[in-house]
Parts: C-alpha cells; sequence; structure tokens
C-alpha cells in the first residue's frame, strides 16, 4: 500500500497530467481536464483501482438476461481506473447497470487493442499472435486477465460495443478477428458474438489531421523528421523507460509488451528506440499509421459489415460553408484547444506532388471536420469500398433497425464534446447517449425461434 502527503500526490498528477497534455498537441486531453482530475485523485494510491477492476469487474454469470455495453475510448483513452478514477465517457456509464468500460493501450495500434479486448472480455492472458509479434519485435504474450470481464461471451451472449474516436475501428477489427477465428484456442468465434457496433465520433476512414500532425502523406506509415509526433514519440519513449510503477497505475501508454522498461531494456535499449531503430515507433505498430487515410484503408480492406450485427454511427461536425469557404461553425463551441486544429483542417490540400491515397480523393470531401477527425470519415466505411448506408436526421426514420447497414447521423460538436467533460457537452450529452443506450436495450436483438426445428 503506498502512502504518500497531499503535495506529493499533486506533484504527481501534475507531472502525469502536464506530460500527457504537451504530448501530440493536447489531442484528447485540455485545461478542463486538467480541472477534473484534481476532483478525481480521492484514494488513488491508497490502493490500486486497476487491479480492483479486474477484480470487481466482471459481470456474474446470473446476470445474462441483457447482455452488456462495452464502452471502448479512443487515442489517449484510458478505461476504469486510470487517472484517479477518472471517467473517460463522462459518467455515461452509470446510465445503465450492465456497462463495462476496458482499459486498452492508449497509443498501441488497433490491431493490439483488438487483441486485448478480446482477452479483457474473455479473461486469460493477452495473445498478441506470434506471427504479428515477431514481425513489430515485441513479447507475444501480454496482461493476464485472472478472470474474464464476460467470460461467458459468444454467440448466445453476444455484446453491444460502443466505441469512440479509435475505439470504434477497435470493434471492427475485433469482430473481423471473430469471424476469421484468429484467437488460438477459440475455434468457436463468429461475428455473431458482436449485438451491435456504436461509432461515437468514429476513426472509420482516417483523418487529414494525422498529415498535419507529422505523419507523411506519401505513405501514411513513416513521421517526418521534425513534427509534433516526434516529440510524442520521445516523450512516449522516456515514460516507459523510467517505468515508475506509480505514475504506470496512474496512467499506461499501453506499451509494456514492447519491454522498453530500464530493467530490461538498459541505457542501450533507450538509445536505440530513441534512434528509431528499435520500439512500435520503429515498427509502425502504434495508432497513427492506423489513422491516416493509407492506413484506415489497409485495415478496411479487410473489414466486413456482417449481415446480422446493427451498426449505427454519430458524425460530429464543427464546420461550416460561409461563401464558399468551409470555416469553424461556432468559435465558442470549440474546445479552444482544438479550434486551430478545425482551421487548419479546413484549409488542408493533398501535396500535388505526391499521389493521393486513393482513386478520385478530393480536399473538398475532407474539410469538415471536427478538430480531430473528417466528418466524411466518420459516417460509415467508404473507402476503398463503400458499405452499406443510410443517412438519418430522426431516430424514428430508422425503426426498426435492420441489421448490416450502417445508420448515420451528423451532430454538431467537436471531437471530445461527449467524453471527459459532461458539463461541457450539456444537455447534449445525455441526448446522444441515452438514444445510445436505448438503441442497444430496445431496437437491437436477434429474434431466436421459440418453435422446435421440425415443426414447420
Amino acid at each position: 500500500m503506498f502512502r504518500f502527503s497531499v503535495a506529493a500526490l499533486q506533484l504527481i498528477e501534475l507531472f502525469v497530467s502536464s506530460l500527457v497534455h504537451t504530448l501530440y498537441g493536447f489531442y484528447i486531453f485540455s485545461s478542463a481536464v486538467a480541472g477534473d482530475l484534481s476532483l478525481a485523485m480521492n484514494d488513488l494510491f491508497f490502493k490500486s483501482n486497476i487491479e480492483a477492476s479486474i477484480r470487481d469487474g466482471q459481470l456474474a454469470d446470473s446476470d445474462n438476461d441483457l447482455p452488456p455495453i462495452v464502452l471502448v475510448h479512443g487515442i489517449f483513452g484510458f478505461g476504469k481506473g486510470r487517472l484517479g478514477g477518472l471517467s473517460y465517457f463522462a459518467g455515461a456509464e452509470k446510465k445503465d447497470e450492465k456497462v463495462l468500460v476496458p482499459d486498452l493501450g492508449s497509443l498501441t495500434s488497433v490491431y493490439d487493442r483488438a487483441r486485448e479486448l478480446f482477452y479483457y472480455l474473455k479473461g486469460g492472458q493477452v495473445d498478441y499472435g506470434e506471427e504479428h509479434s515477431k514481425a513489430c519485435g515485441h513479447s507475444q504474450f501480454g496482461r493476464i486477465y485472472e478472470q474474464g470481464h464476460y467470460p461467458q461471451w459468444d454467440e448466445d451472449h453476444p455484446i453491444h460495443f460502443v466505441g469512440h474516436s479509435a475505439g470504434a475501428q477497435v470493434i471492427r477489427v475485433l469482430q473481423q478477428m471473430l469471424a476469421d477465428k484468429a484467437f488460438k484456442g477459440y475455434e468457436n468465434t463468429s461475428e455473431n458474438w458482436v449485438l451491435s457496433v456504436t461509432s461515437l465520433s468514429g476513426a472509420i476512414n482516417g483523418t487529414t489531421r494525422a498529415y498535419l500532425d507529422g505523419m507523411q502523406p506519401e505513405d501514411g506509415k513513416s513521421m517526418k523528421s521534425i513534427c509534433l509526433l516526434q516529440v510524442l514519440r520521445f516523450g512516449v519513449i522516456v515514460y516507459d523507460w523510467i517505468d515508475i510503477p506509480i505514475l504506470k497505475y496512474y496512467y499506461n501508454f499501453g506499451f509494456d509488451h514492447y519491454n522498453m522498461s530500464w530493467k530490461k531494456a538498459g541505457i542501450w535499449g533507450l538509445i536505440d528506440c530513441l534512434l528509431g531503430n528499435s520500439g512500435p515507433f520503429a515498427a509502425g505498430d502504434w495508432i497513427l499509421p492506423d489513422l491516416t487515410i493509407q492506413g484506415s484503408l489497409r485495415l478496411n480492406a479487410h473489414l466486413n459489415t456482417f449481415p446480422s450485427t446493427y451498426y449505427f454511427s454519430y458524425a460530429t461536425k464543427r464546420t461550416r460553408n460561409f461563401l464558399g469557404f468551409t470555416v469553424p461553425s461556432n468559435v465558442l463551441g470549440i474546445h479552444p484547444l482544438l479550434f486551430i486544429r478545425v482551421l487548419q483542417m479546413c484549409q488542408w490540400r493533398h501535396p500535388p506532388d505526391v499521389p493521393p491515397p486513393f482513386k478520385g480523393y478530393r480536399d473538398e470531401e475532407w474539410w469538415d471536420n471536427d478538430g480531430a477527425l473528417n466528418t466524411v470519415s466518420m459516417t460509415h466505411p467508404r473507402f476503398p469500398v463503400e458499405h452499406p448506408n443510410r443517412f438519418v436526421v430522426k431516430d424514428s426514420e430508422c425503426q426498426p433497425l435492420q441489421p448490416g447497414i450502417w445508420y448515420y447521423k451528423i451532430v454538431e460538436g467537436d471531437h471530445i464534446l461527449f467524453v471527459v467533460n459532461r458539463e461541457r457537452a450539456g444537455v447534449q450529452f445525455d441526448l446522444i447517449y441515452d438514444s445510445i443506450f436505448e438503441r442497444c436495450r430496445k431496437h437491437a436483438f436477434r429474434k431466436i425461434p421459440t418453435m422446435p426445428d421440425h415443426v414447420q
């Protein structure tokens, strides 16, 4: 049990929140989050909130009358137990009695996070797969869940998934893995283990912001030599190498399987990582390559929309057309730390000397945005092949829901309006999450035959 003075706790809080604020240009966290952190510190270091979430967060076998709703965080996100008990989904998980909020790697690749999510639910030791692990240069096995949070999960006990930002792609990759029976020792998995997928500001088709922050538009894999992402890379490597357990309990970027700790890597290992010769950034096994348009195309080429699963998407937008120009729609309605990004994304031009990411690409289609993602990217899978979809103005227009179709709405809001700080979203917060939870409970279900098979 850790015992620290209030001053020591405040210093730790300040250090971690400052690091996360600085890295990636305040991508998710903001001054509003910093204020919330102070309120959420409570007894962080007097018990292990993370271990408590693993022990106490499971849904009992007897609670199988309703499928659980799993909320999957996005980039720089966190699950239950991190950041002193702060809720990434701003308390939305309290709207239903059967909600799980997994803690996945905040900067790890979509592939790695999908593997982590499976074992979080089923239990056991995370297996990243032998082939992938060798190709990327990290350990094949990761965190151990002695008991899964929903161990009865199968086709008869399916799950509703809600993903914010990159969390939406994590869910889609996981469902494809289930369909492909990609988990060793689980030969009975199928796409029908997923009952519904809800994307909230989901990174379905990539974002031009990745290029603004430093990804190379030529390939969508490598970084520019001097850019914001290089600062991020340096900070994450040093943070993981220092490997202070107290800080790791507070916040973890998720690269433990890369063994970058000073205990395992040593000083030469640190230098090797910083020089770009090893580690997740050298392997390209982290989230930003997956968020480029090219990276999303590579993912989407292998991801299906399945006929027995319900799909719904909320695409956020903080821009409007003014005299033929795309501009921020409401200065006061955009978080101040996202306003510049909204403006930059409105003006993005793909370099003329670089081949476009796909045939038919047009800059103007990508100008509407929410400060982190382009609105066109969030509606439904579009590239390289457009999936069945339907635009929705009112929820009543799409009832009864049909599986296998991406229903989508356009919502006025920036990228972090519906996470972390509930007060900022106001009444919209309840309207959005109430509609999501109501859809999961009342409109997305599979009819089970009640007559014996031999009765016609």
